[in-house]
């Protein structure tokens, strides 16, 4: 029987309505975005299988564009579409954090770098500069690395503060192992980028470690200097 069918209360798009997004599960969610399902299989069923096959719904999200179309019921236009709306979500995270306030909020921070750093196969170290009201002036990724390391030079890190005129930074760098927890090489950069740029009084706020789920703060665990 097709979705149109089932009880209103149980379909997707009305339960989206009356109940809100997170009150959908991830079949339910991926269902919508799947619109229709193939032969004698409704979206949701398809929307099952395909979490079942790519064992999660993030496997599926990550997935190469060659492996996503191989999946039946999938295809480029599916693919365009899933990229589009992976990239406003990265850009609406983005837009939260330009308004000024978002900072007040640590679990926004979190998932903008989470959004922006997880899930790359190499080692990025990235800025959110910020003005001296702590408001966002601009994020950038500075540095690109190997699998496991990137090199990160505090003399262009302070240049680049400078010339955006920021009085603060927040850093965070990614671990494509996917484990979030500092190196010691994590933990000495920062201590030289935390002098470097207090030569300018432009202060570290926190250095983010983004692993597979799970985001660590140097501020947290008392690593930055006051």
């Amino acid at each position: 029987m097709g979705i149109s069918h089932w009880p209103e209360g149980e379909r997707p798009r009305e339960k989206l309505i009356n109940l809100g997004a997170q009150a959908l599960s991830d079949a339910e969610l991926l269902a919508i975005f799947l619109r229709v399902g193939v032969k004698g299989r409704s979206a949701v069923d398809l929307a099952r299988d395909l979490l079942s096959q790519f064992d999660g719904l993030r496997p599926l999200l990550d997935a190469s564009r060659e492996t996503f179309c191989q999946a039946h019921g999938l295809g480029d236009a599916k693919y365009v579409q899933l990229q589009a709306a992976l990239e406003l979500s990265r850009r609406h995270l983005e837009t939260l954090l330009m308004r000024g306030d978002a900072l007040n909020s640590p679990h926004m921070v979190r998932r903008f770098l989470s959004a922006h750093l997880r899930d790359l196969g190499h080692e990025v170290f990235a800025a959110l500069f910020l003005d001296s009201q702590h408001r966002v002036l601009r994020f950038e990724k500075l540095f690109t690395g190997t699998l496991d390391a990137a090199a990160v030079y505090p003399r262009e890190v302070a240049r680049r503060a400078l010339a955006l005129n920021a009085g603060a930074v927040i850093f965070a760098h990614n671990h494509p192992s996917g484990v979030a927890e500092p190196s010691d090489a994590d933990r000495r950069i920062t201590t030289r980028l935390v002098d470097a740029l207090g030569l300018f009084d432009i202060r570290v706020l926190d250095h983010f470690v983004v692993g597979d789920g799970e985001v660590t703060s140097f501020a947290e665990r008392g690593w930055l200097q006051s």
